[in-house]
């Protein structure tokens, strides 16, 4: 039909810890969507993970992007801007990008992460 029915995982560690809502029949989804939640002081990833919600099989990824924990140390004020979606099964071809916004907060010992799932496309 040319339109998806997306939605993200976003993952610590490999571990799901927030799924956005679906936004129905579209290619440009918007979630608008913060989440806060505590990070692990030994986290290695974030990884956010485009998925295609199939009510007859089981859901598609879409594409993902990987945040590592170095990546977000080079931004102390935190992260916002446009990231491509790379593929997950290499035999995928994978087009589009997701606009995220990350910070880190608080000190070493209880440190969260906010994180806004705002758009895709």
């Amino acid at each position: 039909t040319g339109s998806s029915d997306p939605y993200c995982i976003v993952k610590i560690d490999d571990e799901a810890i927030i799924r956005t809502a679906t936004v129905w029949k579209t290619l440009s989804p918007f979630w608008g969507e913060e989440y806060e939640v505590q990070l692990q002081p030994g986290f290695h990833s974030i990884s956010i993970y485009v998925m295609d919600e199939d009510a007859l099989s089981r859901d598609d990824i879409i594409g993902k992007v990987c945040i590592t924990r170095d990546m977000l140390a080079e931004h102390p004020k935190g992260y916002s801007g446009w990231m491509s979606l790379s593929e997950v099964d290499p035999d995928e071809e994978v087009q589009g990008e997701i606009h995220l916004r990350m910070e880190v907060l608080g000190s070493q010992g209880s440190r969260r992460l906010r994180c806004s799932v705002l758009e895709a496309r």
